[in-house]
């Protein structure tokens, strides 16, 4: 993806198993993301998304598009600034697919003072200041210190000194993949949760789910959400701590 680039790139009609069948007009696509025409146009000149994609005369797009927006927002809902969005962005790869772009959200926090970065193994130990085995980095994974991307590694760098630490004190990777199934487990129930909450108390205040309001609601609301459980879990381990077995 090419900065200031605004093209829409050709697509044929029929190419592909489903071609066609996901792409959004700009209309479809300003509802599907609850942004404006003028805003979605200027962030395809900024290089945030590429142009949308050609068929015929018209433009359409994917859901490459609604996933890098996403980001886009996601990023914005954590302070940061669209400098510091657009060095983010420019790191991910143009043939990264929605699925790519997602995991890329999953490594954000709203208390987080900097972005995960890619690196590739070489990188990583020269930030590490260690080398590190196999058994290392899936003990990092478990932690959630980084996520693999193919041949490279999605790192969250304010917290790799942390890992690398627990990594020295011998800290065992069946610990931290345990750790993970329940951070899993009970983020899926406090999930489920707070959705029945907000269709049953929530939702029925506004006339549609779908409209900017509510959407901006909900985008508040995420971040205030997570330091909830945060702020819930510090206290937990505080009383469990404190409590006799």
């Amino acid at each position: 993806m090419v900065k200031g680039e605004a093209r829409a790139t050709d697509i044929t009609p029929g190419s592909g198993d489903d071609a066609g069948a996901a792409l959004l007009t700009l209309d479809e696509l300003t509802r599907r993301v609850g942004l404006s025409v003028r805003t979605v146009r200027f962030y395809t000149t900024k290089g945030l998304v590429p142009p949308p994609v050609r068929r015929g005369r018209s433009g359409y797009y994917t859901p490459e598009h609604v996933a890098r927006l996403e980001l886009v927002q996601e990023l914005q809902s954590h302070g940061f600034t669209l400098g510091a969005i657009e060095r983010y962005v420019a790191g991910i790869p143009t043939e990264a697919t929605p699925e790519d772009i997602a995991l890329a959200r999953t490594m954000l926090a709203p208390w987080q003072s900097d972005l995960p970065v890619e690196m590739d193994h070489e990188r990583l130990e020269r930030k590490a200041g260690r080398p590190l085995s196999e058994e290392d980095i899936a003990t990092l994974q478990a932690l959630g210190v980084l996520r693999v991307r193919g041949s490279a590694y999605l790192v969250a760098r304010n917290q790799l000194s942390i890992g690398v630490r627990l990594l020295e004190l011998g800290f065992p990777r069946e610990v931290a993949v345990a750790a993970a199934a329940v951070y899993q487990e009970h983020g899926e129930q406090m999930a489920k949760e707070l959705y029945e909450v907000i269709s049953d108390k929530l939702a029925p205040l506004y006339d549609d789910e779908r409209s900017d309001h509510f959407r901006e609601v909900m985008e508040r609301l995420k971040p205030l959400s997570v330091g909830g459980l945060v702020t819930a879990y510090e206290s937990a381990v505080t009383r469990a701590a404190r409590s006799p077995r």
